[in-house]
């Protein structure tokens, strides 16, 4: 029994020696690390916080020359003696509770993150505290690696070794971005609240600090309902935290927001402003940088702009007699954009006319109205060709029904049977309805969204032949769409960035290679090519004509409830050239019984020509391909057509939603069927149905 207790007792002792040997190891890895943590933590040079700077960043164009060098603003710093308690109370309650205990980590804060973002499946909360979020803003690029965390940690370690929590506090609100151009909180009171930072109350501090994550998308100016949300949340949360009592929270939380007299203009030192915009909402739609990020952050930007177009379309948007004349109080405005269809690079942009706040509507990317007949050659004649129809296939132009749908041609007149080129070119109405009626509905909405254009489901109507859409179109999405045509059949993604770097070079985002997106066959779009150069030559485009160029294009308008038939809300002219395609859209922002264009359908397709005209000079004269057969047959030309080309007007939707029956529905039994030839002379346009766009009035539909 000896032995064996001695062999146990040894056991015991061995385990105890493993034990005190694995202890031992762990302290010494643990003062090793922390020794090395604190030797990386002393490496960092702290130094740029005594004189921060926001960075100029630089937009390269096309030939990769610089074409414009953003730097729009110097700090103004306050004292955090200036500060009020509330607003710093704010600030720590929205953006880091802990701020006053950690040592700039949150090792609480992360592990909440962690489990929140686990819970969730995704990032939903960030664990950056106020340190660390100063440390990223002065020292850091902006890609989001581990390895960019790490120096984050570092970085702050070294600050909150220098500095106190109140010299911190006051060099995060003095280097912050909250949005309109205000960089640093001394011009975030001033642009807000036309107040010293001194003076703001605590609801003001509250929505200060609620828009400090999203500056440009809760900015009270352009979203005063999603900033007082802002507000509100950072009151509770000051609540919760015992920093405001309840009986405060209740008083503050039914303060209105009262908001300076005047948003200040800061786009005077940006050159090329709309194409910024456009930058500016890529980055942050495909690659999730924000304004602050692109305006700020010393960024260099590559991009498809060529500089010599988008000076060309600035100075066409500067003459007004370019334009129809507008009514005194409000300017008759226009979008347009021109779009390489090789490689879908942007290269020049243009959102609207006289004087515009910088990051205001940018009406060549967010407009949304009905394309009027911009859109048949996309909804109608594309599916037709691919399924077989020809050029010269007739149809029949006469009055009919489909349920309580009756489309209408501009004027009111028929033409009896017509070809297919015919209706295209003088942009006949009832034939297009007809058609898409025989092909049926699907095909029509098929063939949109592979052109890019987004449907819904309410769009599964008839009125699709004549551009009747419940959401609209940009002249960004048309041109991208009409691209396809250009280019064989291939729908190449518009984009203006290229590639974007941090100040040091390090590539943050790309555009991926893309060859494109076979949208129809090559033949097709050559035929369609050759139909809308018809549609110019001889055509309701005639007015955008370029002398010693091949040009293709489609007119749209949409006519003015109301007026008689007299009046146009939208005015467009999509077309191109094989090399650029420019679209163009004209009307009233605000449309109403004393707001409506009164010209013909010429006035879009006149600022095309302006437009292609000065953007093409010095480009090459390129000829399109041939289409099957060597070209379109022409069977025989009308007589000459009224130049109205009005598109649509309102009436019904045309048969109920769902799918559309195919053949044989309404007294259209499909083309071939002639009929007595009446009224040739009226080229004619779409009528759409009742509606309303996102700028208030009727919407009306082809």
């Amino acid at each position: 029994m000896k032995p064996r207790s001695k062999e146990r007792s040894t056991v015991r002792l061995s385990w105890r020696k493993i034990l005190l040997a694995i202890i031992l190891t762990g302290i010494v890895v643990v003062a090793l690390g922390w020794a090395t943590f604190g030797i990386l933590v002393n490496k960092q040079d702290i130094t740029l916080l005594a004189k921060p700077l926001p960075a100029a960043t630089i937009i390269y164009d096309q030939d990769d020359k610089e074409a414009s060098r953003i730097s729009l603003n110097t700090i103004e710093p306050v004292q955090f003696e200036q500060l009020p308690k509330h607003l710093v109370d704010a600030v720590v309650a929205v953006e880091d509770k802990r701020f006053f205990e950690h040592d700039g980590t949150d090792l609480w804060g992360i592990g909440r993150a962690l489990m929140t973002n686990l819970t969730n499946g995704q990032t939903v909360q960030g664990a950056s505290t106020i340190t660390q979020q100063l440390a990223k803003n002065v020292f850091l690029t902006h890609d989001r690696t581990w390895g960019r965390k790490w120096n984050e940690v570092l970085l702050s370690k070294k600050i909150e070794g220098q500095y106190d929590k109140q010299h911190i506090m006051e060099m995060y609100l003095n280097q912050i971005y909250f949005g309109e151009g205000a960089w640093g909180i001394k011009r975030a009171a001033e642009t807000y609240f036309s107040k010293k930072v001194e003076n703001l109350t605590l609801s003001e501090s509250a929505l200060l600090a609620g828009i400090i994550r999203a500056p440009s998308a809760l900015s009270p100016f352009k979203h005063l309902d999603k900033a007082l949300e802002r507000r509100n949340i950072a009151l509770q949360l000051m609540k919760d935290q015992g920093k405001i009592s309840q009986t405060t929270f209740d008083k503050t939380i039914h303060e209105p927001i009262k908001l300076g007299s005047s948003k200040p203009n800061r786009g005077e030192g940006i050159k090329y402003p709309y194409y910024v915009d456009q930058i500016i909402r890529e980055a942050g739609a495909l690659y999730g940088l924000t304004e602050n990020e692109i305006l700020h952050g010393g960024l260099r930007i590559h991009t498809a702009l060529d500089t010599k177009m988008q000076q060309a379309a600035e100075q066409v948007y500067s003459k007004n007699s370019v334009f129809p004349n507008s009514v005194a109080d409000q300017l008759i405005q226009s979008g347009s954009v021109l779009v390489d269809p090789r490689d879908g690079g942007i290269r020049a942009l243009v959102g609207g006319r006289g004087q515009q706040p910088f990051r205001g509507f940018n009406r060549a990317v967010q407009l949304k109205r009905q394309p009027g007949s911009t859109m048949k050659p996309i909804s109608v004649y594309t599916p037709a060709f691919e399924q077989g129809y020809r050029p010269e296939d007739t149809l029949l132009d006469e009055p009919v029904a489909f349920g309580g749908y009756e489309p209408k041609n501009a004027g009111g007149g028929y033409h009896g049977e017509v070809s297919i080129y015919d209706a295209i070119v003088n942009s006949y109405n009832i034939p297009a309805v007809r058609l898409l009626n025989e092909m049926g509905i699907d095909a029509g909405m098929e063939a949109a969204e592979r052109f890019g254009i987004e449907l819904k489901e309410e769009d599964r109507t008839l009125g699709l032949a004549l551009g009747g859409l419940q959401e609209g179109v940009s002249p960004l999405t048309m041109a991208e769409a009409f691209g396809v045509f250009a280019n064989d059949g291939v729908r190449m993604p518009a984009h203006s960035i290229i590639s974007i770097e941090s100040a040091e070079g390090e590539v943050l985002a790309e555009a991926a290679d893309d060859e494109g997106v076979k949208t129809t066959d090559a033949s097709v779009a050559r035929t369609m090519t050759a139909m809308l150069e018809g549609v110019v030559q001889e055509g309701t485009g005639e007015a955008a004509s370029l002398e010693g160029r091949r040009v293709a294009g489609k007119t749209g308008t949409t006519e003015m409830p109301g007026t008689g038939g007299e009046g146009i809300k939208d005015n467009w002219f999509v077309g191109y050239t094989p090399q650029l395609v420019g679209a163009v859209w004209l009307g009233y922002d605000h449309t109403d019984a004393q707001h409506y264009l009164t010209t013909t359908s010429k006035a879009a397709a006149a600022v095309f020509r302006e437009l292609m005209g000065e953007a093409l000079k010095g480009e090459p004269v390129l000829a399109f391909p041939k289409a099957p057969g060597g070209g379109v047959k022409k069977p025989g030309k009308p007589p000459k057509a009224d130049d109205r080309d009005k598109d649509h007007k309102p009436g019904d939707k045309g048969p109920g939603k769902g799918p559309d029956k195919g053949p044989g529905q309404g007294p259209d039994k499909g083309p071939g069927h002639g009929g007595p030839k009446k009224d040739h002379g009226k080229k004619d346009e779409e009528r759409p149905p009742k509606g309303h766009d996102k700028h208030g009035g009727p919407r009306e539909r082809d």
